[in-house]
């Protein structure tokens, strides 16, 4: 069975959003389970709240918010470092 990285996108569909579901789908890697999540929905608000989101677009890596998304926006960098686009071994 192959490991994934679970990776969540929380978007609310505004530009700055689809150019981070853009970039994700661009550096994710075979080792990458991508989910976008649309914000406007109750189920997932909460799921971001629990997160700790305080923005869109934001990025939860295997459960947690990622490092880039709690002081700030994601970026194609902060992202990479975090380990996505890297594959698992």
């Amino acid at each position: 069975m192959a490991i994934k990285r679970k990776i969540e996108l929380f978007s609310a569909g505004c530009a700055p959003c689809d150019e981070t579901v853009a970039m994700v789908g661009r550096i994710a890697c075979k080792s990458c389970a991508v989910e976008v999540l649309d914000m406007r929905e109750p189920a997932v608000a909460a799921r971001a709240k629990a997160y700790g989101v305080r923005a869109v677009p934001a990025v939860a890596l295997d459960g947690a918010l990622a490092a880039c998304c709690i002081g700030g926006g994601p970026g194609e960098a902060a992202l990479r470092a975090a380990g996505i686009g890297t594959p698992l071994p």
